[in-house]
């Protein structure tokens, strides 16, 4: 069975003496039970594993009870250390002040369980550890799959992996694109969209909700003012809603709102999106037409190509901490800006039919970016560019 990095990361945690709160967040079905039940499996540590998942009722007493578990099982076997596993932690009304409430009873007992929490809810998940365990956790952020570990676990050629994207469970369905569809829509698109999400915050449109996600998959590469977005889409809305709506999707890991880089730092926010997608499946499921029709259409298949460069950007960005911009000035235009401890580099990139223009002569003139690259064509192969980690950029 395939093991992403974070399992090497998260065993030398666990062997270590307690220190913190074991945090895995991420978005749904990238692995984060599959990842701890692996560790789980390959450490000498007695564990102990629930989830919040098949809990009825949404109650902070569930959670003292399986601490309360955990602290039976560690006593009547004299263990000095035991280790507590809780899935799917943010479908538990207050959590966070119940493991605050268990973790403080256990550092003042002297009792040894070291505690791993997985959610999915991102935004919910860092509000209760910022508001009530701050000095308490460190964090695991497991994103999308990238083309190296769809390409070892499940043989994808970088073809594959710009259609169907990078998630492991819809692998073994890409074979019959219509079960693929119907999986990433019933498994995947609806239980975040309209359920995971709706747990971080009200929503007063959900309707107007999915519509904006289904619009910004479309769009994915694309840059679209809100304005533009508010004349396609039938639910009555404002500007102001839709960036809080974009902004709950980047929370999520599905859908960013790329700013753009402006030498007045304080307008990026203002910014009118470069929408883009975490995971290219999403962009897939809202194209008209098969993998092999889209590969033969150079102007859609660029745009395919063009939204993987950017995932593979925007999960990175995320997990790395790297900042992630466009930039446009009048007809010059550069689709990627990394920055990191204030160096810039620039990435062109061009594949299908795409032209090429002056942007990046433009962009060196007013910015002077530690470095330039331009991807696909006469430049790095964009396949190759899928296989880079992009901070060794810098």
């Amino acid at each position: 069975m395939h093991k992403r990095p974070h399992y090497l990361d998260f065993i030398k945690r666990l062997n270590e003496a307690r220190k913190f709160i074991q945090v895995i967040i991420g978005p749904r079905q990238v692995g984060k039970t599959t990842l701890i039940r692996q560790v789980l499996d390959n450490i000498s540590h007695p564990s102990y594993y629930c989830s919040a998942d098949a809990v009825a009722v949404s109650s902070g007493v569930w959670i003292e009870q399986q601490w309360e578990i955990a602290r039976t099982r560690k006593k009547q076997n004299g263990l000095d250390e035991f280790i507590l596993v809780i899935d799917e932690i943010q479908k538990i009304g207050e959590w966070s002040e119940y493991v605050k409430s268990q973790w403080d009873k256990d550092s003042l007992d002297g009792t040894n369980i070291k505690v791993v929490l997985l959610g999915s809810a991102s935004l919910l998940l860092q509000k209760g550890l910022n508001e009530s365990l701050m000095g308490r956790y460190e964090t695991t952020m497991m994103l999308h799959w990238s083309f190296p570990e769809m390409r070892s676990a499940f043989g994808f050629s970088a073809e594959q992996y710009v259609w169907f994207g990078g998630y492991p469970g819809a692998a073994g369905l890409i074979n019959d694109e219509i079960r693929w569809r119907q999986y990433m829509e019933d498994s995947l698109v609806s239980p975040t969209i309209m359920k995971d999400i709706l747990m971080m915050t009200r929503i007063d449109k959900p309707s107007l909700f999915r519509q904006l996600f289904e619009l910004a998959c479309s769009y994915s590469g694309q840059i679209l003012s809100y304005n533009k977005m508010l004349g396609q889409l039938q639910d009555a809305g404002n500007t102001t809603t839709l960036a809080h709506y974009l902004n709950l999707l980047d929370d999520a890991a599905m859908v960013k709102g790329i700013s753009k880089l402006y030498a007045e730092r304080h307008r990026e926010k203002a910014s009118i999106p470069k929408l883009q997608v975490y995971n290219t499946s999403l962009m897939t499921v809202q194209t008209n037409g098969n993998f092999r029709q889209i590969q033969l259409q150079p102007e859609k298949w660029g745009r395919h190509v063009e939204s993987a460069i950017g995932a593979h950007l925007v999960n990175h960005a995320r997990s790395k901490n790297f900042n992630l911009y466009y930039w446009r000035h009048r007809n010059d235009e550069v689709d990627f800006i990394l920055e990191r401890h204030h160096k810039l580099i620039a990435l062109e990139v061009k594949s299908g039919s795409k032209k090429y223009t002056k942007g990046i002569e433009a962009f060196k003139g007013t910015f002077n970016p530690a470095k330039v690259m331009l991807i696909g064509n006469t430049g790095l192969p964009w396949q190759e560019f899928l296989e880079i980690n992009p901070v060794e950029l810098f």
